[in-house]
């Protein structure tokens, strides 16, 4: 869906237009000193659908807020599908969708931006939403934790404010109450390099967001019983990446161009090992950190962790498995997505590539090298 702009602003309309129009779900920056706010007008709260409006408005350049709204509701995975998110591990399954979407909405900023996010909680539970590694610098009651934010009431809001300050990087946010991150309602969170500090490495042809980790067919009420029963959570039923499961998640590369992947693992339970079937992974950013550009096979990445590779398409046209497996477990769960050249020439085909499974010292070792 796009933002719709009314008539009566005709030279923004035109501007708008003139880049192709603005997702609803992301905010731009669109001309020095002009900036379009979206303004949520109503909800459906059986889809979570929204309707925005841009609206446009004079502002210091130095101080750019963006501005979003928020639903956050419970639906069944069937009606889902309307969406675009078809079965999770071909069960029906509660999830919590942001603005009808699982994963949520991306956050797309740049630092020193200043954020004001609107959450409408719509669950019949308490709910927060916490903003994993962005540092709250003197406004920890806008982290989204127990203990410094009162859960939002069913049926309320909360509006968050905090500044992306000093930062750059690559990070997620997530449902922090409740186990409710069993049950989604997780997003990306990207932070740009503004334009006057360089970058150390060539802009990448795209910019991947993969969020990968553990799923149970249990709903998060259940998951929750068990650990308030004094035991631990049983193994997970599957992997996920980007909310679905094998093959179910497909990036698109043009043969020759070099792309970046923003990994986080949003699991409960496991450390993830990712990698591309016949590809490299640049290692280029850990949690906001540029690091050394050293190259590796594959990447452990462990619960709450992020990090950014660089990927070229250098090699024969057709679809490579990406693939994540879990870490130090005796039982190994995999799932993939697809890597698909524009110009393939042939579907996947044979075994995804195996990984590491339980060798510790191995991911310590590569831990000492980042």
């Amino acid at each position: 869906k796009w933002a719709v702009i009314p008539d009566e602003f005709g030279d923004i309309k035109i501007l708008c237009n003139s880049i192709k129009a603005v997702p609803c779900n992301n905010l731009r920056l669109l001309a020095s000193g002009t900036f379009c706010e979206m303004m949520m007008l109503e909800s459906d709260s059986s889809k979570a659908a929204s309707t925005a409006q841009l609206i446009p408005r004079e502002i210091d350049l130095e101080h750019v807020v963006l501005s979003l709204s928020w639903l956050c509701c419970l639906c069944a995975a069937a009606p889902m599908e309307k969406i675009h998110t078809g079965s999770i591990l071909g069960m029906s399954r509660m999830v919590i969708l942001i603005n009808g979407q699982f994963p949520g909405p991306q956050i797309e900023t740049v630092t020193n931006e200043n954020l004001i996010i609107n959450v409408f909680n719509s669950l019949d539970q308490p709910f927060l939403i916490s903003w994993n590694g962005v540092q709250q610098r003197r406004n920890s009651w806008q982290d989204g934790v127990y203990g410094t934010n009162c859960p939002i009431p069913p049926g309320r809001n909360f509006t968050y404010t905090l500044q992306v300050k000093d930062q750059i990087g690559s990070y997620f946010y997530f449902p922090s109450l409740a186990l409710h991150k069993a049950a989604g309602g997780y997003g990306g969170f990207r932070i740009l390099s503004r334009s006057v500090v360089p970058v150390p490495f060539p802009p990448p042809a795209a910019d991947y967001t993969i969020l990968a980790g553990d799923w149970y067919n249990k709903n998060h009420n259940d998951l929750k019983a068990i650990l308030d029963s004094g035991h631990d959570l049983p193994f997970p039923d599957g992997l996920i990446i980007n909310g679905r499961g094998a093959n179910g998640y497909t990036f698109t590369v043009d043969q020759g161009k070099t792309y970046r992947f923003r990994i986080s693992n949003v699991g409960i339970t496991t450390s993830i090992n990712f990698r591309i079937q016949g590809h490299k992974l640049l290692l280029v950013e850990v949690e906001g950190t540029h690091t050394l550009q050293n190259t590796y096979d594959s990447l452990d990445i462990h619960l709450g962790q992020s990090l950014s590779v660089l990927v070229t398409a250098d090699q024969p046209a057709r679809d490579y498995y990406i693939v994540a497996s879990t870490r130090f477990t005796s039982q190994v769960l995999a799932t993939t997505a697809i890597l698909h050249y524009s110009n393939s020439a042939a579907a996947v085909s044979g075994p995804p590539p195996g990984g590491p499974t339980t060798q510790i010292d191995w991911s310590l070792e590569q831990a000492r090298s980042i």
